[in-house]
């Protein structure tokens, strides 16, 4: 039978063009990406912040915004699955020059479908590897699961990495939150084996308690690296303006 050299096309397997490039790990087929580097993102970009993909040399943009911001029907994983070339031409204008990039916050939830949760961490390899080759972008892995037994494959292919990224929004208020954090960065620890630093997106005033929260790590001599960002910028000029009032009233 005459090959189809269509094939791919009719299968919807375009991702296959971007994935076939790496190696599969673990019992997912989770494509690797490798990330070690010795110069780090100092500010963070949010996706809906274009304006400021390039405020500093070693900009790095995220994805920490809800999945529809970003995963809706024109969002850049279907533009990869489907090979929509007008789609994939305006994101890779959007995205020109970016030297840094943390791979997608695809939501990881307790309460849905197994299946769902990994398909989830499958596209944001998939766009990990778009923007390796595409872009050109230096790609961190972001660090997200939402049990214990989930690092069973959440973390596969990712055990050459020195880097890793992982946010704190959302996890710093509430108790319950935060110890499934520090769960999380402990067994992120004790996975991978080469890790020498978290780059983390935090939005608190100080970083006292983000600190402590990495206690595990740090204990480990794993490097912590807070970037700015728009909202922790907010958040700190707010703080030190509380911190401000609260001495005047006192003298």
């Amino acid at each position: 039978m005459k090959k189809n050299k269509n094939l791919e096309k009719l299968l919807n397997l375009s991702y296959l063009k971007f994935a076939n490039k790496t190696v599969s790990r673990g019992c997912m087929d989770m494509p690797a990406i490798n990330c070690n580097i010795s110069v780090f993102p100092d500010y963070i970009a949010l996706y809906g912040q274009k304006n400021l993909y390039h405020k500093t040399v070693h900009t790095a943009v995220a994805f920490f915004q809800y999945d529809s911001d970003f995963d809706g029907k024109n969002g850049l994983y279907w533009a990869i699955y489907y090979d929509v070339k007008e789609r994939l031409k305006y994101f890779k204008e959007r995205f020109k020059g970016v030297k840094y990039v943390i791979i997608p916050d695809f939501s990881e939830l307790g309460d849905i479908h197994k299946i769902e949760n990994n398909y989830r961490l499958f596209k944001g390899r998939i766009i990990g590897l778009w923007f390796m080759f595409e872009i050109g972008a230096v790609v961190i892995p972001n660090i997200t699961f939402p049990t214990a037994e989930s690092k069973d494959f959440a973390l596969d292919g990712y055990e050459e990495c020195s880097v890793a990224a992982i946010s704190t929004k959302g996890h710093m208020d509430d108790f319950a939150e935060n110890m499934r954090l520090r769960e999380n960065i402990r067994l992120t620890v004790d996975k991978l084996p080469n890790l020498k630093a978290f780059i983390v997106y935090d939005v608190c005033g100080t970083n006292d308690a983000t600190f402590d929260t990495f206690s595990y790590a740090r204990e480990k001599n794993i490097e912590i690296i807070i970037p700015d960002n728009a909202l922790k910028s907010r958040n700190i000029a707010l703080h030190e303006k509380r911190c401000e009032v609260k001495k005047a009233v006192i003298i």
